[in-house]
């Protein structure tokens, strides 16, 4: 079988994500307390301030695009870009909502971004390069895009076995039907995991000052049932996965992911632990 061209890859994963939509607003507030750290992170990797114009890839519902708006403020401007428009409607909603006239949300495919050269003064995007099929065509843009002497922020998810809040999942489905070895070239949660992949992507685009970190947490639940819940609403690719399974393997997947995350009780939290390839770089003038 042909492996689908990325107008395919792009319009499946528009029709994944916008499915999810719902599932991340009903987990917002959760999510944006759990991973509030990433954002801040970002946003000083971006070197972000007052009167800045920011442009944030794959905004989702808005992450890190509305702590960039507060940051730049009332001078400054954020455009947040995703494939799904219905994530970004709850972006929308959420900007009104925080009264931030400075963050507008669009539509588009990072690969060819609808805008002038030189045109923003940073760049961040959280968990979404990793999921394209051209990834060096998107850094190519995300350049052009840069005014010179401006940075790039960028985190994407680490290696598998540093990720029990993603691996945990998917080592349960693997036990119920036969998954073909992931292609390390297709994208993917896991696609730019590997040390030095994205750096040098942004090397070989002509970025200077390059900085690469894996950046340590855990995401936290009141318990494992919990857990289990947000990722049958948000994860689309376990999602995906997961309708793989018949109803009676789905029932025993449930409880054996529920049983392993249990496992990572502490007191009164479970703890997964997750791990982020933070990088950046910037424009040389």
């Amino acid at each position: 079988m042909a492996s689908p061209s990325p107008k395919q890859v792009i319009e499946g994963q528009r029709q994944d994500w916008n499915r999810v939509a719902g599932g991340w607003e009903k987990w917002d507030r959760f999510f944006d307390e759990q991973m509030a750290f990433l954002n801040h992170r970002l946003v000083a990797d971006a070197r972000l301030r007052s009167g800045l114009q920011v442009l944030d890839l794959g905004s989702g519902t808005g992450y890190p695009a509305l702590l960039a708006a507060q940051t730049v403020g009332t001078t400054g401007s954020v455009v947040g870009i995703d494939l799904a428009e219905q994530m970004l409607e709850a972006a929308r909603r959420k900007a009104a909502s925080l009264k931030l006239s400075n963050a507008t949300f669009r539509t588009g495919d990072v690969t060819t971004l609808p805008f002038e050269d030189s045109s923003f003064d940073a760049v961040t995007t959280r968990f979404c390069l990793m999921f394209l099929p051209e990834i060096p065509k998107a850094v190519a843009e995300i350049v052009r895009v840069l005014r010179p002497g401006s940075w790039v922020a960028a985190a994407v998810w680490s290696a598998p076995d540093k990720n029990p809040y993603l691996k945990i999942p998917m080592d349960i489905i693997k036990q119920f039907i036969e998954l073909p070895p992931p292609d390390p070239a297709a994208p993917g949660i896991f696609r730019l995991a590997k040390p030095g992949d994205l750096a040098g992507m942004l090397q070989q685009a002509g970025l200077a000052d390059i900085s690469e970190q894996q950046f340590f947490g855990d995401v936290r639940f009141a318990a494992p049932d919990e857990y289990f819940s947000s990722l049958m609403d948000i994860a689309a690719p376990i999602q995906n996965l997961w309708a793989k399974l018949s109803p009676a393997q789905q029932t025993e997947a449930r409880q054996r992911i529920i049983d392993a995350a249990g496992k990572s009780q502490k007191r009164s939290v479970v703890a997964l632990p997750i791990a982020v390839r933070m990088v950046a770089g910037r424009k040389p003038e």
